[in-house]
């Protein structure tokens, strides 16, 4: 990890920033958090959208020196957490096995498949069910949407059990490996919108003790500290 490289990490953490603000933290990487907030209208200023013409959160800046570049941005919440922990969790290019940053061919394969595996097969109603069944005011939540969303979910949730159960089966406790990757960061973050679900949860055991032992992790508590 480069101690002349910065980054600048746009959102708040009740929304997608989440991914990369967990990355940075894991690594332990000096990060300044500028709090956008979505709801606010602050993605739609002409500041931002010269960041992201999409105007969403999270974006990442990292500022590299000229030689290198300059700043680079990124945006999409799940290539944010990707890029952090490529670039910022190796040692001249190169991970130790001990960090978030895959570290073999197998490892890095896993965190792409998984991550947009998430993305496409599980977030969206992932969400609907944290919108309908926590987020929203009351009388805007529609129950039967949530449960439609859980029936889908256990489609995924199934496949996702299938490959921690043979991952435990040898001997490696995590999506990727035996440790905690970027890929288990990726994945988590959108299962802990439906970790309070028991109806859910609860026929996907193995699932379940994965996502509490990845929320239970010190760069996670710390996160929801500073939220609280």
């Amino acid at each position: 990890m480069s101690s002349t490289t910065r980054l600048t990490i746009y959102g708040i953490q009740a929304s997608r920033a989440l991914r990369p603000l967990w990355a940075a933290t894991e690594l332990g990487l000096p990060f300044e958090h500028v709090q956008t907030d979505y709801r606010q209208g602050y993605t739609r200023t002409p500041e931002f959208l010269a960041l992201n013409p999409n105007g969403r959160v999270p974006v990442v800046v990292d500022h590299r020196p000229e030689s290198e570049g300059g700043d680079i941005v990124i945006w999409e919440s799940m290539a944010c957490a990707l890029y952090i922990a490529r670039y910022h969790g190796t040692v001249g290019g190169k991970a130790d096995g001990t960090t978030i940053a895959p570290a073999t061919p197998r490892e890095d394969a896993e965190a792409l498949r998984w991550s947009f595996w998430t993305m496409t097969e599980v977030e969206k109603d992932a969400l609907t069910v944290l919108m309908h069944r926590l987020s929203m005011p009351e009388p805007q939540r529609k129950p039967e949407l949530a449960d439609q969303a859980e029936r889908r979910l256990h489609v995924p949730l199934r496949v996702l059990e299938a490959h921690l159960a043979r991952q435990q089966a040898q001997g490696e406790a995590h999506i990727a490996a035996d440790r905690f990757t970027v890929a288990d960061l990726c994945v988590a973050s959108v299962l802990l919108w439906v970790r309070a679900t028991r109806s859910l949860m609860d026929n996907f055991p193995v699932t379940s003790a994965w996502l509490k032992g990845c929320l239970a992790r010190e760069a996670y508590q710390a996160l929801k500290k500073k939220a609280a």
